[in-house]
């Protein structure tokens, strides 16, 4: 079993900003087998699926971004599961250009209240980490007002390509490992074309 974990704010003002992109995949995760994540548990909306032959809990954090690891240590404690070895973390990142999905584990939170909330709850830093490129094409001032402000329209088919990619990086992760993920998903811009 692993536990897969959004990171984002609830409430209809938060919903599509930057900073609840792991929200919305794991929304598309759930869509894409065929469940919705509304079930209440250790302060976050759940669904159980399968995807190929591992058995997932989806998990949106209700404690906000900046508590996220109180809700995500109860899940792990209620299924009896290892941050090392059943953790995964979506969460959106504005230290790299939106569409962007890097693969990572063990590492800091890199600035992400949400990350840190997880790490200090945890005691570690051992888990894996999908990282969704947030950063707009021009440059912002402020940061925290630009992920809690609504995507453009001219963003959104941008949000859906990486919405897919993040859901391909899951499967890749459970299906073959991290390593085979970061390998696949961390390669630059240049080794792709």
């Amino acid at each position: 079993m692993k536990l897969i974990v959004g990171l984002g704010n609830p409430g209809e003002q938060y919903q599509l900003t930057p900073h609840n992109l792991g929200f919305l995949a794991i929304d598309h995760i759930a869509r894409g087998c065929g469940a919705v994540v509304k079930n209440r548990q250790c302060r976050a909306l759940t669904a159980r699926v399968g995807m190929g032959s591992e058995l997932v809990i989806l998990a949106k954090p209700e404690t906000f971004m900046n508590l996220s690891g109180q809700s995500v240590r109860e899940l792990l404690e209620q299924y009896q599961l290892t941050p090392e070895a059943h953790l995964i973390v979506i969460h959106d990142e504005l230290d790299f250009p939106l569409g962007t999905v890097r693969i990572h584990q063990r590492r800091s939170s890199a600035g992400n209240n949400g990350v840190e909330s997880i790490i200090d709850a945890l005691g570690t830093q051992d888990f894996v980490r999908v990282r969704l490129g947030v950063a707009p094409e021009y440059r912002v001032s402020d940061g925290a007002a630009y992920v809690l402000t609504p995507f453009r329209k001219t963003q959104l088919k941008l949000v859906d390509e990486v919405l897919d990619k993040a859901a391909e990086a899951v499967k890749t992760i459970l299906a073959e490992g991290p390593a085979a993920a970061m390998n696949r998903f961390n390669r630059k811009e240049t080794e792709e074309a």
